[in-house]
Order: structure tokens, then sequence, then C-alpha cells
């Protein structure tokens, strides 16, 4: 691949578990969901006029999506590097799982993953997000302060694994 002066690459940061599912959604629809679509546009495709097939547009549709998706798969995967733990002498770094706790409310548990894992629902965030970036290099103990658009939250930092 040629890479003009102003062309940089992006690493996609992704845990093992987190590459695998990825991975194995890009195998999915290049195997299963991409050759279904095609099989569908071959039955809805008959000698009447295409543009007036509703059916065989809603199809092309779902195709152009599909296909967006494996492209972004595909660039995704193309430049990722596994996160693996390692020992850092207690400091949060990507792939690291925190507990923090933010003044009297309960304590949270977050893993910081790349932004292509993120998912907050599921106690995975990202390192970008403002949480993320504040507690990167951090260590048990340590509060660390976050931007919000409610104000400046302060975390106190319980346990890193």
């Amino acid at each position: 691949m040629v890479l003009t002066d102003n062309t940089q690459i992006k690493k996609t940061f992704l845990t093992e578990r987190g590459f695998e599912k990825l991975n194995n959604e890009l195998e999915f629809l290049r195997n299963n969901k991409r050759p279904e679509i095609a099989k569908s546009l071959r039955d809805t495709a008959d000698d009447n006029d295409l543009a007036e097939n509703n059916e065989y547009m809603l199809i092309k549709y779902e195709q152009s999506i599909v296909e967006g998706r494996i492209n972004e798969l595909e660039r995704l995967l193309s430049w990722v590097e596994i996160i693996t733990p390692g020992s850092d002498q207690g400091m949060i770094r990507l792939g690291s799982t925190v507990t923090v706790q933010e003044d009297t409310y309960p304590s949270e548990t977050f893993t910081i993953v790349g932004t292509a894992e993120a998912n907050s629902r599921n106690g995975m965030i990202s390192d970008a997000s403002p949480l993320g970036k504040s507690l990167l290099k951090h260590q048990v103990g340590d509060v660390v302060e976050v931007r919000t658009p409610d104000g400046l939250i302060k975390y106190k930092i319980l346990s890193v694994s």
C-alpha cells in the first residue's frame, strides 16, 4: 500500500475477544449474508422493469448496507493491534479493568478498550472517552478529574486488573 505524506494509519486496538467478535461478523457477512442477498437479487430480478420492482430495490439497499459494513470491518481489522494483558506496575492502560467511585455513589467497573470495541452498556469504555482518557496511566488510590457537559466529576480509583 502506498501512503502519501499526509496519510496516517489509524490502528484499531482490540482485545482478543473483540477481535474474534468482529472477525466472526466479517466472516458471517462474507460467507452467509452476501450470498443470501445475491440469491434474493437473482430471485426477484425477472423480466419486468427493475426500477418498478420495490422488493428488488429493498434488497439492493440491504446489499449496500452489508457491503459498507464489510468494507468497514476489513479496514478496521487490517490495522488491528491486539491489546495484551501486561504488567505496568498497576498503571491503567488499554485492556485494564478499573473500579472507580464518584463521591458517595456506588462503585463502577469498566474495561478500557479501543473505540471499535467500546460498549458502555457492557462496561467497555473507549480510551478516547473523557473517562477513559482521564484514567490512563493512573493507579489505585489516584483521584482523576473528568470534564463532562455537567461539570467536573472526580473519581477515585479503587482497583486495577
